[in-house]
C-alpha cells in the first residue's frame, strides 16, 4: 500500500451522506488515503474561512464531490477557490451514474476506487 495522503473532501452540506460513505469504504478497504472532514455547519465567516484554509493547505490534494447541489453550494465553491488559490490540486469525482455536473476549473471523473487512488498516487 502506498503512504497515506491528507485529502481535503469538498462537498454541498446536501451531500454530506455521500462524504460519509467515501471515508466509511475507505476505512474498510485499505484504500491509501485519508482526509479532513470539514464539515459546514456553522455561518461562513472569516474564522471559518481561516480554518479550512489552515486545513486545505496541510492537504496533499482536495477531492470535489460533484453533483447538482455543487453549483449552488457557496462552502464548497469557496472551498475549491481556496484550494485553486493556494496551489492544492483539485478533482472531482461524480457521485451519481446520472448526474455528471459540470464544476468550474475541476476535472472530474467516474467514482471508482482505481480512479480515486491513481489521483491520490498522482500527488
Amino acid at each position: 500500500m502506498a503512504t497515506k495522503k491528507v485529502i481535503f473532501v469538498a462537498f454541498a452540506i446536501e451531500d454530506e451522506s455521500i462524504r460519509d460513505m467515501i471515508k466509511g469504504q475507505s476505512l474498510n478497504t485499505g484504500t491509501p488515503f485519508e482526509y479532513i472532514d470539514m464539515s459546514v455547519k456553522e455561518a461562513y465567516e472569516s474564522d471559518w474561512k481561516n480554518k479550512v484554509k489552515t486545513r486545505i493547505l496541510r492537504s496533499a490534494g482536495v477531492l470535489v464531490i460533484a453533483t447538482k447541489n455543487s453549483i449552488s453550494s457557496t462552502g464548497q465553491n469557496w472551498e475549491i477557490a481556496c484550494a485553486h488559490e493556494v496551489g492544492v490540486p483539485v478533482r472531482g469525482i461524480w457521485a451519481y451514474k446520472d448526474d455528471h455536473t459540470q464544476i468550474a476549473g475541476v476535472e472530474t471523473m467516474e467514482w471508482t476506487w482505481a480512479n480515486i487512488s491513481n489521483w491520490i498516487d498522482s500527488l
